[in-house]
């Protein structure tokens, strides 16, 4: 994937991580299989992981980069093992803002809050929707393009003294100091 960026823009300046899955996302962690529970540390860590390995060296090679990973506030909510993978996100955007900051690559992430997607309205059940909603002082369900002028920002030169950081974006359901 990178090479293939590389080979039809001529570089690769920024990369967003944005993938994984809700599979199983209301399942006790105790009760998933340590193969569903790779499954979903692949899909939503590791993933990353692997596409900023291979990045990296081609942002070092011409000059630096940017690059923001998909978070979630199921990080700060105990919220599974979904929640579990997102703090692995969060350390590992952590852990190599301290690598790759020497080398003129940022890397930040965005921790959403509830999004109204087609995944999350098939996965998760609409009283427990209406539940969350009702925690959330917007008291609404945020859209994805909710999430497009963060990541923008994050990738622009206007984020230049940025990284390492997690920014919530979450109509205010979590609040952390």
């Amino acid at each position: 994937l990178i090479d293939r960026c590389v080979h039809e823009f001529g570089s690769v300046d920024a990369l967003v991580n944005c993938a994984g899955t809700a599979e199983l996302s209301g399942s006790s962690i105790l009760n998933v299989t340590s193969e569903q529970f790779r499954e979903l540390l692949d899909a939503h860590l590791l993933t990353a992981f692997e596409t900023c390995r291979a990045a990296a060296p081609k942002m070092v090679a011409q000059g630096g980069g940017a690059i923001v990973n998909q978070s979630s506030t199921a990080a700060w909510m105990y919220a599974n093992y979904y929640g579990l993978a997102k703090v692995g996100i969060n350390g590992l955007t952590q852990q190599l803002s301290r690598e790759l900051g020497s080398q003129n690559i940022r890397i930040n992430a965005i921790a959403p809050g509830p999004i109204d997607t087609e995944a999350n309205r098939t996965t998760t059940p609409q009283e427990m929707v209406a539940d969350i909603v009702k925690g959330i002082p917007l008291s609404r369900m945020g859209q994805p393009e909710d999430l497009v002028g963060m990541c923008l920002f994050l990738l622009s030169d206007q984020a230049r003294w940025i990284t390492g950081q997690i920014f919530n974006v979450d109509g205010g359901q979590i609040i952390r100091s």
